[in-house]
C-alpha cells in the first residue's frame, strides 16, 4: 500500500494517461466513475486536469482513507471517494443509482482481480452503471507483448500442462509479484483473453496498445511501473 500512496502523492498521472484520457473524455463535465482508486493518483490527476464530477472507489479501505486525506490537502474535497467492491456493487447504493458517462479502471486494477468469473462481473458492473456508448478505460500487462514474455509463458504452459505450476494459481496466466511491499497478486492476459471479456460483458473494444507505443515516460514512472497494454472499449 505503501506504493500506491507514494505515487499519488509524489507521481501523479502519466503522460499516456493524460492523452487517452484527454482523447476519450473530452467533457470535463462529465460525470466519471473510477474502480480500484488506490489512494488516489489517477483521481487527483483528473481533478487537476480540471474534471470536477468524480466518484471514486476501492476495496480497500485503508486506501479510500488516504485518498480521502490527499483530496482534502489539494481542495478537492467535493470527489466522492467510496468503499466498494468491484465484483459486486450492489451494497453501494451512491453508485449504483447514478449513471456514469465514463469509467476508468487503472494501473491493471482490474487484473489484481483473482478470477476469470470476478473480472467479468466486475466489467458487467460498470456496464450497469454506465451510459450507452460512455468509454472505459483500463490497462494490463500482457503476455504477448515480447519475444522474451512469450517464450517464458510458453515454459509455464508447459508446467501447468505437467501440473507441476505453483499451487496458489489458479488459472493460466496468474502470477504472484513479490518485493519489498509483500505480494501481490496478478492475472497476466493476452489480447484475445481481454477481447473475449469485452465481447462477453456488453463492451465494444474500440482501442488498444502498448504504453510504449503511446509515450516515453519519465524513469519514475518506469520505476514504478512495468510496460502495460491500454485498453478503450464503448458501452454497448
Amino acid at each position: 500500500m505503501v506504493h500506491y500512496t507514494r505515487a499519488a502523492h509524489e507521481l501523479g498521472l502519466w503522460t499516456s494517461e493524460r492523452q487517452l484520457i484527454e482523447r476519450f473524455f473530452p467533457d470535463q463535465g462529465a460525470p466519471l466513475l473510477e474502480a480500484g482508486c488506490g489512494a488516489g493518483r489517477v483521481t487527483l490527476g483528473l481533478w487537476s486536469l480540471g474534471y470536477r464530477h468524480l466518484t471514486a472507489f476501492d476495496f480497500a479501505r485503508e486506501l479510500v482513507d488516504q485518498a480521502r486525506s490527499l483530496a482534502i490537502e489539494r481542495a478537492a474535497e467535493t470527489i466522492a471517494f467510496l468503499h466498494a467492491d468491484a465484483t459486486d456493487l450492489s451494497g453501494c447504493q451512491l453508485i449504483v443509482d447514478n449513471r456514469f458517462s465514463g469509467a476508468l479502471f487503472m494501473f491493471n486494477g482490474l487484473m489484481q482481480i483473482p478470477g476469470r468469473k470476478k473480472r467479468r462481473a466486475a466489467l458487467r458492473n460498470l456496464h450497469r452503471v454506465c451510459s450507452p456508448q460512455a468509454p472505459l478505460l483500463f490497462t494490463t500487462h500482457d503476455r504477448d507483448r515480447s519475444p522474451a514474455e512469450r517464450a517464458l509463458w510458453r515454459l509455464e504452459a508447459l508446467r501447468w500442462e505437467r501440473g507441476a505450476q505453483d499451487p496458489r494459481l489458479v488459472e493460466f496466466g496468474d502470477r504472484y509479484f513479490e518485493d519489498e511491499a509483500g505480494r501481490t497478486f496478478m492475472h497476466l492476459p493476452d489480447r484475445a483473453e481481454i477481447l473475449a471479456d469485452l465481447a462477453a460483458t456488453g463492451w465494444a473494444h474500440t482501442f488498444d496498445a502498448l504504453r510504449s507505443a503511446l509515450a516515453s515516460e519519465s524513469r519514475a514512472v518506469r520505476n514504478f511501473s512495468d510496460e502495460c497494454r491500454f485498453w478503450v472499449a464503448r458501452r454497448l
